[in-house]
Parts: structure tokens; C-alpha cells; sequence
């Protein structure tokens, strides 16, 4: 199984490739999508802001590849960019799904939101096959996607709440961070390659 995995100045590309790779997928990194024919499926990883990321993904490619069946995971601002805008700066997005994503405002919290926080899971997916129904997952964001809908699979509550894992037919998102959320990462992580055709 070979899974590339987008390099557009995300800060935990070792961190997630080692995850994958943990639980038996092949990794590679791409900036520029030439081989996404080859791969089995496709990771936007997370850290690193909005505009930048979307003006260095082919997101034509990207597109293509996600009609073509092709599955699809964005891990924190990967799962920024399925959305159309951000308030974090100019750029457009995938549009995969409606809403735009929004920056934490309460008073009650702190933000960046870094740490801990419990995943409370609200329909069935894919990618919630085996959870519990609050589990402890690994945040770090300053901002979170605003989108409601049957692909909201699992939120979390941060002064406001908001979407924690989407997933509809071959595209999956999580807006924490799989790769440093212990065992609850390790089974999303695992189920998002049970997906994938091989």
C-alpha cells in the first residue's frame, strides 16, 4: 500500500509518515502530485498556515484524484483545506465540503488550543469503527473548521464546539493530530487504511 503524503512546509511530516508506517502502509512525499496515479491513496498533513499550503497544492490533481475514488485523509490543517476559505488569511481551499474555518474567540479559553481533549463520536463512519464513545485525542490549533452536516462523524468542545473528524464516501479529515493521540489515533489511523483499495 502507497500512500504520498503532501509536502507543503507541514511541520510533522516525519511524525505522520512513521504513523502510517507503523501500521504497515508504504509512505512518500510529493509536492507536486506527478505520481498520484500510483499511489493508493493521498495525506494533507497538518501544521503550517492556510494560504501557503493551498498556493502550493495541485488542487486540481487533488480533485481528479478524489472523483476518481481515490481516498483522501487531511490531518488538522489538511482537513482546513477541504473547506473553501479561512479566516487565517486569503487562498482557496478544496471546497469538498461547505463552511469555512474559523480562529477559537471565547474568553474561556486560551488559544493556541494545544493538548488533550476528548472526542465525543455522533455517527458511524469508517473512521469511528471501533472508538469509544469519548476518547482522548491531541490538539494543537489556533483555528477549526465551521461545517455542519452528515459528514461530522465526531466533534470536540473548545470554548465553542466544533467538528472533530469528518468522513463522507473517500474523503476523511480528523482535526486533531492521529499521530500523537495514542490509541485512538492509532485506530483512526488504521481504519482510514482499511479503506484503501488494494
Amino acid at each position: 500500500m502507497r500512500i504520498e503524503v503532501f509536502n507543503y512546509g507541514a511541520g510533522n511530516l516525519f511524525s505522520i509518515q512513521a504513523a502510517l508506517r507503523k501500521e504497515g502502509a508504504q509512505t512518500a512525499l510529493t509536492k507536486d502530485g506527478k505520481r498520484l496515479d500510483e499511489a493508493d491513496a493521498l495525506v494533507l498533513p497538518g501544521v503550517g498556515s492556510f494560504n501557503p499550503a493551498a498556493k502550493m497544492l495541485p488542487m486540481q490533481k487533488i480533485l481528479d484524484a478524489v472523483d476518481s475514488g481515490k481516498p483522501l485523509l487531511g490531518v488538522c490543517l489538511g482537513l482546513q483545506l477541504f473547506l473553501k476559505k479561512s479566516e487565517e488569511g486569503p487562498g482557496k481551499g478544496l471546497s469538498l465540503f461547505p463552511g469555512e474555518v474559523k480562529k477559537f474567540r471565547s474568553s474561556e479559553v486560551k488559544v493556541p488550543q494545544i493538548g488533550w481533549n476528548t472526542l465525543a463520536v455522533t455517527r458511524e463512519s469508517p473512521l469511528t469503527d471501533g472508538l469509544d464513545e469519548e476518547s482522548w485525542v491531541y490538539y494543537v490549533n489556533s483555528y477549526y473548521p465551521e461545517t455542519k452536516g452528515k459528514w461530522v462523524v465526531a466533534t470536540s468542545k473548545y470554548g465553542v464546539e466544533f467538528p472533530a473528524l469528518v468522513s463522507a464516501k473517500n474523503v476523511h479529515g480528523t482535526q486533531f493530530h492521529p499521530e500523537k493521540s495514542g490509541k485512538a489515533g492509532s485506530r483512526v489511523l488504521q481504519n482510514f487504511l482499511r479503506t484503501v483499495k488494494r
